[in-house]
Protein backbone atom coordinates (compact mmCIF):
# COMPACT_ATOMS: atom_id res chain seq x y z
CA UNK A 1 0.00 0.00 0.00
CA UNK A 2 3.26 2.32 0.71
CA UNK A 3 4.40 2.31 -2.52
CA UNK A 4 0.60 2.96 -4.27
CA UNK A 5 0.20 5.77 -1.35
CA UNK A 6 2.88 7.61 -2.72
CA UNK A 7 1.86 7.08 -6.30
CA UNK A 8 -1.66 8.78 -5.53
CA UNK A 9 -0.24 11.39 -4.01
CA UNK A 10 1.73 12.69 -6.42
CA UNK A 11 -0.89 11.59 -9.27
CA UNK A 12 -3.26 14.39 -7.24
CA UNK A 13 -0.77 17.03 -6.35
CA UNK A 14 2.53 17.00 -8.90
CA UNK A 15 1.48 14.24 -11.68
CA UNK A 16 4.82 16.00 -13.48
CA UNK A 17 7.03 13.90 -11.18
CA UNK A 18 7.37 10.34 -11.74
CA UNK A 19 7.94 7.98 -9.04
CA UNK A 20 10.75 5.69 -9.97
CA UNK A 21 11.16 2.07 -9.01
CA UNK A 22 14.41 0.53 -9.31
CA UNK A 23 15.12 -3.44 -9.82
CA UNK A 24 18.25 -2.76 -6.63
CA UNK A 25 17.79 -1.51 -3.25
CA UNK A 26 18.27 2.06 -2.55
CA UNK A 27 17.11 0.97 0.97
CA UNK A 28 20.51 2.74 2.33
CA UNK A 29 21.96 6.43 1.37
CA UNK A 30 24.74 4.58 -0.61
CA UNK A 31 22.49 2.12 -2.61
CA UNK A 32 20.07 5.30 -3.13
CA UNK A 33 23.17 7.35 -4.72
CA UNK A 34 24.11 4.48 -6.57
CA UNK A 35 21.06 3.77 -8.28
CA UNK A 36 20.04 7.07 -8.93
CA UNK A 37 23.64 7.89 -10.41
CA UNK A 38 24.23 11.02 -7.93
CA UNK A 39 26.25 12.07 -4.78
CA UNK A 40 25.17 10.30 -1.53
CA UNK A 41 24.32 13.85 -0.09
CA UNK A 42 22.07 14.33 -2.79
CA UNK A 43 19.62 11.44 -1.31
CA UNK A 44 17.23 13.20 0.99
CA UNK A 45 16.40 10.82 3.54
CA UNK A 46 13.59 10.70 5.90
CA UNK A 47 13.94 10.29 9.69
CA UNK A 48 11.34 9.69 11.68
CA UNK A 49 11.63 10.58 15.66
CA UNK A 50 9.41 11.53 18.78
CA UNK A 51 9.71 14.13 20.55
CA UNK A 52 7.62 13.51 23.87
CA UNK A 53 4.45 12.38 22.50
CA UNK A 54 4.93 14.27 18.85
CA UNK A 55 5.85 11.91 16.09
CA UNK A 56 7.51 14.05 13.61
CA UNK A 57 9.70 13.57 10.66
CA UNK A 58 13.27 15.46 9.43
CA UNK A 59 14.03 15.02 5.64
CA UNK A 60 18.30 15.86 5.67
CA UNK A 61 20.87 15.49 3.34
CA UNK A 62 22.10 11.68 2.88
CA UNK A 63 25.42 12.53 4.30
CA UNK A 64 24.20 14.71 7.51
CA UNK A 65 23.88 13.56 10.96
CA UNK A 66 21.27 15.15 13.35
CA UNK A 67 22.96 17.56 15.96
CA UNK A 68 21.28 16.37 19.06
CA UNK A 69 21.94 19.93 20.59
CA UNK A 70 20.60 22.09 17.96
CA UNK A 71 17.89 19.60 17.60
CA UNK A 72 16.58 19.79 21.64
CA UNK A 73 16.86 23.38 21.34
CA UNK A 74 14.47 23.64 18.23
CA UNK A 75 12.23 21.04 19.32
CA UNK A 76 12.61 21.59 23.19
CA UNK A 77 13.71 17.62 23.87
CA UNK A 78 15.46 14.93 23.14
CA UNK A 79 15.10 12.85 19.59
CA UNK A 80 13.96 9.38 19.97
CA UNK A 81 13.95 7.09 16.98
CA UNK A 82 11.03 5.24 16.42
CA UNK A 83 11.44 1.25 15.73
CA UNK A 84 10.65 -0.36 12.23
CA UNK A 85 7.05 -1.40 13.51
CA UNK A 86 6.47 1.83 14.45
CA UNK A 87 7.79 3.98 11.75
CA UNK A 88 5.37 1.58 9.86
CA UNK A 89 2.60 2.28 11.72
CA UNK A 90 2.89 6.17 11.67
CA UNK A 91 3.73 6.54 8.02
CA UNK A 92 2.56 3.19 6.37
CA UNK A 93 6.42 3.03 4.52
CA UNK A 94 8.98 1.13 5.33
CA UNK A 95 12.54 1.42 6.51
CA UNK A 96 14.83 2.14 4.08
CA UNK A 97 11.24 3.96 2.32
CA UNK A 98 10.22 6.48 4.30
CA UNK A 99 9.55 9.29 2.85
CA UNK A 100 7.19 12.54 3.39
CA UNK A 101 4.83 11.78 0.72
CA UNK A 102 1.74 9.67 1.12
CA UNK A 103 1.22 9.26 4.89
CA UNK A 104 -1.91 7.91 6.28
CA UNK A 105 -2.57 10.89 8.50
CA UNK A 106 -0.36 14.27 8.30
CA UNK A 107 2.64 14.32 10.82
CA UNK A 108 5.16 17.79 10.88
CA UNK A 109 7.62 17.65 8.32
CA UNK A 110 10.96 19.48 8.86
CA UNK A 111 13.50 19.56 6.03
CA UNK A 112 16.46 20.00 7.10
CA UNK A 113 18.92 23.05 5.81
CA UNK A 114 21.76 20.20 4.28
CA UNK A 115 19.04 20.00 1.09
CA UNK A 116 19.03 23.44 -0.08
CA UNK A 117 22.52 23.17 -1.46
CA UNK A 118 21.19 21.15 -4.03
CA UNK A 119 19.13 22.07 -7.03
CA UNK A 120 17.55 18.06 -6.77
CA UNK A 121 17.28 15.76 -4.10
CA UNK A 122 16.35 12.32 -4.18
CA UNK A 123 14.20 10.45 -1.45
CA UNK A 124 12.72 7.93 -1.20
CA UNK A 125 9.17 6.83 -1.77
CA UNK A 126 7.37 4.29 0.03
CA UNK A 127 9.13 1.62 -1.24
CA UNK A 128 13.01 0.06 -0.40
CA UNK A 129 13.27 0.53 -4.41
CA UNK A 130 11.11 3.62 -5.05
CA UNK A 131 12.00 7.26 -5.46
CA UNK A 132 11.66 10.88 -6.55
CA UNK A 133 13.67 13.06 -7.98
CA UNK A 134 12.95 16.88 -6.73
CA UNK A 135 13.72 20.25 -5.74
CA UNK A 136 14.14 21.14 -2.12
CA UNK A 137 11.63 23.92 -2.49
CA UNK A 138 9.10 21.89 -4.14
CA UNK A 139 9.52 19.17 -1.74
CA UNK A 140 8.60 21.93 1.14
CA UNK A 141 5.73 23.28 -0.79
CA UNK A 142 4.39 19.65 -1.59
CA UNK A 143 4.49 18.76 1.87
CA UNK A 144 3.77 21.86 4.16
CA UNK A 145 7.41 21.34 5.50
CA UNK A 146 9.13 23.72 7.42
CA UNK A 147 13.21 24.75 6.76
CA UNK A 148 15.11 23.96 10.33
CA UNK A 149 18.80 23.55 11.28
CA UNK A 150 18.98 20.13 12.75
CA UNK A 151 22.07 18.76 11.55
CA UNK A 152 25.64 19.31 12.29
CA UNK A 153 27.40 21.53 10.11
Amino acid sequence: MSLQSVRAFFAANAPDIDVIVTEQSSATVALAAEAHGVEPAQIAKTICLRVGDQILLVVAAGTARLDNRKFKDRFSGKPRMLDADEVVAATSHPVGGVCPFGLPTKLPVYCDESLRRFAEVVPAAGATNAAVHIAPGRMVELTSAQWVDVCQS
